[in-house]
């Protein structure tokens, strides 16, 4: 596959000369950029300037582009625009469906359809996923949809059921598409693959570019449009890259959760997304701070579904100030004026670290993205040093006064002893065994 176009901010390429017009010099019809910019899309950011023409135009799209730039109205608002653009389908009954985006997670499918209602009230829009009954989904179905968000697992669940056909998807979205392959739905998406019609606009979109989602873009896509957008440096903010102050602060492991509660105090957070490793941990931290009188709530997949929908609500509506979450919120979760995202716990890799982080700083907003590294954990020094080795940038180390980590302000270990006991003020076990053996 040739190398994706890559497009800076510095140096955009034509399509994003228009950007400076607005959605409408770039093809989209007046009443949809007029909804895109009530639901806060004024202007196209460098992704939405290159990928929204190719859509328009009928072709396959690859599009590259970091967590935060916009890519779900880069594919959604051109994708509502071509359905719109089929009165006469549009006026069946039952509705054909028309239009099908496969995405990793609840959470995302849920968003994008709820922005999709909006921009476009008079095409049926459908979420379909998984941990919540079927029969409501079935139900739903029964009048047809010109618009289904699903994720795979469920929506083949409901093709087997006979509760909707694909033959007649004529525009397919694979949003999020590395995540789609990270959590196992490759087999699913083949299987899809196989229930649409060979002839069809597909469009992939991504934040990474690993090999399997390469090999997917080869077997799917079609002479594909091809486009990158690259983060470049926090300066470009203005160019709808996003803006994000990195900060690293080391402490004891213990004393994490009592340095969140100072931050949010001392530092005035309004609303800061917690990332932990665990399920446990969320709910740990999350009755730590609720105890100290922060309004906080978990956010992880053994939750049911109606549980993390209220979380998620409870948060955008700021009923809550922090919402503690596993990986489930790295990808996808799109929260107005998210200021703060703290690493609680490290992610496992760089690309988990850039996902997290990419939380806040969106839509060319200022974003600070706090990680905590344990002093007394020797591997978390070394493996946010691989984080930083990987996306390029060095954060500088910071120590909160009176959050010091006592194992750096310990004074040196004495000497060993010949006999290999470690001498200190007092004897150790080992030490007072030897001396009676030596008596003896």
């Amino acid at each position: 596959m040739p190398d994706l176009h890559e497009s800076s901010p510095t140096a955009e390429p034509a399509p994003c000369a228009a950007a400076d017009s607005g959605f409408a010099a770039l093809g989209l019809d007046a009443a949809l950029a007029r909804a895109a910019a009530a639901a806060g899309w004024a202007r196209p950011s460098a992704i939405q300037a290159l990928a929204v023409p190719a859509v328009l135009a009928g072709r396959d799209v690859l599009a590259l582009a970091p967590t935060g730039t916009g890519k779900t109205a880069a594919f959604l608002l051109p994708l509502l625009q071509r359905l719109l653009a089929e009165p006469a389908r549009l006026a069946q009954r039952p509705r054909i469906l028309r239009a099908l985006i496969l995405a990793p997670t609840r959470e995302l499918a849920a968003q994008t359809a709820a922005a999709a209602h909006a921009l476009a009230p008079q095409l049926k829009t459908l979420v379909v996923v998984g941990g919540v009954s079927v029969n409501p989904q079935m139900m739903a179905l029964r009048g047809g949809a010109h618009l289904v968000v699903a994720t795979p697992g469920r929506l083949l669940d409901l093709v087997a059921r006979h509760a909707l056909s694909l033959a007649e998807v004529a525009l397919l979205v694979l949003d999020e598409a590395d995540r789609l392959l990270d959590l196992g739905f490759g087999e699913e998406i083949g299987r899809v693959l196989g229930l649409l019609p060979g002839v069809r606009q597909t469009l992939m979109f991504s934040a990474t570019m690993p090999d399997a989602v390469a090999e997917l873009a080869r077997r799917v896509l079609n002479d594909p449009a091809q486009v990158q957008v690259q983060v470049q440096t926090p300066a470009q903010a203005s160019a709808g890259t996003p803006a994000i102050q990195q900060r690293a602060i080391v402490v004891d492991s213990a004393r994490r959760t009592p340095l969140l509660r100072h931050l949010i105090g001392a530092e005035g957070w309004e609303r800061a997304l917690v990332f932990v490793a665990t399920q446990y941990a969320s709910e740990h931290v999350a009755g730590k701070l609720r105890q100290a009188g922060v309004p906080a709530a978990g956010l992880h997949g053994q939750l049911s579904a109606g549980r993390r929908s209220q979380a998620l609500a409870d948060f955008h509506a700021r009923r809550l100030t922090v919402l503690v979450a596993t990986d489930l919120a790295a990808r996808g979760l799109d929260v107005a004026q998210m200021g703060v995202v703290v690493n609680h716990d490290l992610p496992r890799s760089a690309v988990d670290y850039t996902h997290r982080i990419g939380r806040t700083g969106r839509a060319a907003a200022q974003g600070v993205a706090v990680s905590f590294i344990c002093a007394d954990a020797p591997g978390s020094e070394a493996h946010f040093r691989l984080i930083e080795k990987r996306q390029g940038q060095r954060v500088a180390r910071e120590q909160v006064p009176g959050f010091e980590p006592a194992a750096l302000a310990a004074p040196a270990m004495p000497a060993a002893d010949p006999h290999g006991g470690i001498k200190g003020r007092r004897k150790s076990r080992k030490d007072k065994l030897r001396e009676a053996a030596a008596r003896a």
